[in-house]
């Protein structure tokens, strides 16, 4: 159906908002009168609507004027001729829609969608000014958050998968008349800890971590996170390192070993978690941690005497021979632990050890455990506050119990969970904007790279007044940077939130499905080989940043795998019908003539051993792997950062090499199986979250959310390739946002969904071609032939590399970017650029920027000029 707009001065027999555009004013219901579009241009005249020349705006500031009335002309101009009370395109009428209430809440968010990421009004039809589309962008998220305030609140503009609705052209672009910017900052706030980052803060109460070595610097070390074990769960476990013996295999050591899984939890399994907005902590969760405390307590002060016999500790497992009879697998009592102390020996061991309690142990037991907790030396009042919880709970229970539940309350701390950036000191510029300093700076400083607390030199620059300044911030930043024996986490966390590449061990398979593959569906060996490929690829990672060149370009490009020897078979090819059918006869051939050349010896043994019984032979089984072309992997040792041993000897393994990918079949990390398996289902590829993966993480797109009356199934069909299958997305409610998917996931389809190399799929070639469309860079839209060429035409360019920028200040921010934060964006990737490419000068420009030290408070606020220099 064709659409045109209405020339000035035509009117519309319709009604918008209940309201005929002809009527008059005493018809009105739920907006003011709409006047005649005759009229509207005498109503711009008083002032009374927007006009495209006269005005200035700047992003987010509260809608100058009646937003009602202005979105009435918005959607009149610009929306309703397409989506009226007949034949509305898409299905979406917006007659009867009125001003945004609880109602039509869902309706106004798809506009603001729609509108925002520029998809409407579609491009043949006139184009709002880009000052006039941001007002209205801006006031529809302003009344959806005012009306749905205490409705659960209105967040869709603060998801990070939201992030890329601010216009890519207009942060790094030129910005046109009309549009004025404020010196950025973020809001005051509080950030509850991630549940990698509690736990390895638990972590260093209860278990001392190696320190860094420089000969294997890839083998876990203190000041890394607390890895997931082998089974992708997050634990903390007591004593391992202690652990000698014990009775069983790998479930039954699992069982036995006492561990506390994490308590805090996350909302996403995708994307950038590192939200402050995303977490709160709830009753059940500070149930949890309460528990957890007592435990942790008890083992600081008695170590594995808190949860095991006084036998079961010696250098001697003989000697205790007679107490470990019977079956005890899987219980507390199979393990055997050695004298040595390994654990931490802290004021907490020294109360408890200690014959009744003075002023002084108790106080070194709060104030230690404090820091250790919150990372900051506590208050007078504070310290004053936990001394006397700890004597009354004494007081009441006792000793020992009244210690542990005492010291238990430090835990939740609101500092223990959160991180505060209130700015409550400090005075405000004239944008009510105040600097953080001292502890709350060094923290954020801290927070943005590390889990531990801070180093000496920089909690001696906050207590001597030295973290004040933006220069002070660089020193710092720029001082742990440089130290590779400094553990730095939260950039590796990065990495991992930005592709999402650690997600394939939880994708839960189909055993059919993954045994068409190549890959093995026996037990748990497919999922234990995708939590190795994360650490291998973690692994990676580390190298390209240690040589901080071109990063993103290379993390694209690269042809070096960390791989361990089960990867041949993840880094191979799936074989076609006809080379497996080489492979089985060609296997036979080698079988039969081993069988000839065996029973030949059996012969002359027998002529040999005249009535003797010949030896007992056992029939050779097959272990060729007949349906992949193992990949060839060799090279250097290298480590990767996994678990201490918490499965016994089922624990992931260190030990990696360093080698090439097969060429022409790999390039990248996009090529791994540790990505390619994390963006995938059970049954197949999923072509469309890969596709929607590289609209958004690298060309900076915005896709609307599904709207619930969408059937988001692919039809079942097995015999059926997924393209095939995917032509139900081409239909033309689809395809509009599918085109921007689909083209760009498909080329991956050269890999099956356990991230092997194919040719053929459902018997027929596999079509591994693709197009970028409309990518918002001229130069990069075209078709390509498949994954590693649209690789390599993404891997050079400039809008991606500002892509990557706009992700990284997501993350290091805690926020979505604003039109506002355009100029720390742009200074960002010029460090980036100008360095060549270095991830570290990319951290120092954010971590230096207006948008990291400044906070506005929601407190009232008396406007004083002030300098961070």
């Amino acid at each position: 159906m064709t659409r045109r707009r209405l020339s000035s001065g035509e009117t519309r027999d319709r009604k918008f908002g209940g309201i005929s555009l002809q009527s008059d004013a005493s018809e009105a219901t739920g907006w003011k009168p709409i006047l005649r579009i005759a009229g509207l241009f005498m109503v711009q005249c008083l002032g009374l609507l927007p006009t495209a020349h006269a005005e200035t705006y700047t992003p987010g500031q509260a809608f100058p004027q009646d937003f009602d009335r202005f979105a009435e002309s918005f959607l009149t101009d610009y929306c309703i001729d397409c989506h009226g009370e007949t034949d509305p395109e898409g299905d979406l009428s917006l007659e009867g829609l009125g001003a945004v209430d609880e109602i039509n809440a869902s309706t106004w968010r798809s506009v603001w969608a729609q509108v925002t990421i520029q998809q409407m009004p579609p491009p043949d039809m006139t184009q709002p000014e880009v000052v006039h589309r941001l007002q209205f962008s801006d006031g529809i998220v302003s009344e959806l958050s005012r009306v749905m305030r205490d409705k659960g609140g209105f967040h869709a503009h603060l998801d990070p998968d939201k992030g890329n609705f601010v216009d890519h052209e207009l942060i790094f672009g030129s910005l046109p008349d009309g549009i004025q910017l404020e010196p950025t900052s973020s809001p005051a706030r509080i950030w509850r800890v991630t549940p990698q980052e509690h736990i390895t803060r638990l972590n260093e109460l209860i278990n001392t971590e190696p320190d860094f070595d420089p000969e294997k610097p890839g083998l876990r070390t203190h000041g890394d996170v607390v890895p997931t074990n082998h089974g992708g769960e997050l634990k903390l476990y007591f004593g391992t390192d202690r652990i000698i013996q014990w009775q069983g295999g790998t479930v039954a050591y699992a069982t036995s070993v006492k561990s506390v899984p994490a308590v805090l939890s996350s909302a996403r399994n995708h994307g950038l978690e590192n939200y402050p907005d995303f977490y709160t902590v709830n009753s059940a969760e500070a149930t949890q941690i309460m528990g957890v405390a007592s435990d942790i307590l008890r083992y600081m002060a008695e170590g594995p005497l808190s949860i095991a016999q006084p036998y079961q500790i010696t250098d001697d497992p003989k000697s205790i021979a007679d107490k470990m009879k019977g079956d005890l697998r899987g219980l507390p009592t199979s393990l055997v632990y050695s004298t040595e102390v390994v654990r931490p020996l802290t004021p907490v061991y020294d109360l408890m050890s200690q014959d009744g309690v003075t002023d002084q142990g108790l106080r070194n037991a709060v104030d230690y455990l404090f820091e250790a907790l919150t990372f900051r030396p506590p208050e007078p009042n504070e310290s004053d506050a936990y001394v006397e919880i700890v004597k009354q709970s004494i007081e009441k229970i006792g000793k020992r119990d009244g210690v542990v539940l005492g010291l238990s309350s430090i835990f939740l701390d609101r500092d223990a969970l959160f991180r505060p950036e209130l700015a409550n000191e400090g005075t405000p510029d004239s944008y009510g904007r105040v600097m953080l300093q001292d502890w709350e700076l060094g923290m954020a400083v801290n927070h943005a790279l590390r889990y531990i607390r801070p180093d000496e030199q920089l909690r001696s620059a906050v207590t001597q007044g030295r973290m004040r300044t933006r220069a002070d911030v660089k020193r710092e930043v720029e001082r742990i940077l440089a130290d590779d024996s400094i553990r730095k986490p939260r950039i590796l966390r990065f990495f991992r939130d930005y592709f999402d590449y650690d997600l394939a061990g939880y994708i839960c398979k189909d055993l059919k499905a993954l045994a068409e593959t190549g890959a093995s569906n026996r037990g748990q060996a497919h999922y234990n080989a995708m939590f190795d490929a994360a650490a291998s690829t973690d692994r990676l990672i580390e190298l390209i940043l240690q040589q901080d060149q071109d990063v993103l370009k290379q993390l694209l490009t690269t042809d070096k795998v960390v791989a361990t020897p089960t990867d041949r078979v993840y880094f191979g090819s799936k074989r076609t019908p006809e080379e497996i059918a080489a492979s089985v006869a060609a296997e036979k051939k080698v079988l039969a003539a081993a069988a000839k050349k065996a029973a030949a010896e059996l012969e002359a043994w027998k002529l040999a051993n005249p009535g003797k019984e010949p030896p007992e032979t056992k029939k050779k089984r097959s272990t060729v792997n007949h349906n992949v072309d193992q990949a060839h992997l060799a090279g250097p040792e290298i480590f990767a950062r996994v678990s201490r041993r918490s499965f016994g000897r089922g624990s992931m393994k260190p030990e990696r090499m360093l080698t090439t990918a097969p060429e022409g079949q790999r390039m990248g990390i996009l090529t791994h199986p540790s990505w390619l398996v994390s963006h995938s289902d059970a049954m197949d590829n999923h072509a469309i979250r890969r596709g929607r993966w590289i609209h958004e993480r690298l060309l900076g797109g915005g896709i609307p959310d599904v709207p619930i009356t969408v059937d988001a199934m692919l039809p079942d069909e097995p015999k059926s390739t997924l393209r095939e299958r995917m032509r139900v997305t081409r239909e033309d409610y689809c395809w509009t946002c599918h085109q921007k998917m689909d083209p760009l996931g498909l080329p991956f389809e050269m890999y099956n969904h356990a991230g092997l190399y194919r040719e053929i799929e459902q018997g027929k070639p596999v079509d591994t071609s693709g197009e970028i469309i409309d990518s918002g860079d001229p130069a990069l839209d075209g078709k390509v032939t498949n994954a590693i060429d649209l690789i390599q035409r993404l891997a050079q360019s400039e809008r991606v590399e500002q892509v990557f920028v706009r992700h990284a200040f997501r993350f290091w921010m805690g926020r979505n970017e604003t039109l506002n934060d355009a100029p720390v964006l742009q200074e960002a990737h010029r460090a980036y650029r100008d360095s060549g490419g270095s991830m570290n000068a990319l951290l120092v420009s954010l971590l230096t920027s207006d948008a990291f030290l400044y906070r506005t408070p929601s407190r009232p606020v008396v406007a004083e000029a002030s300098s961070d220099d």
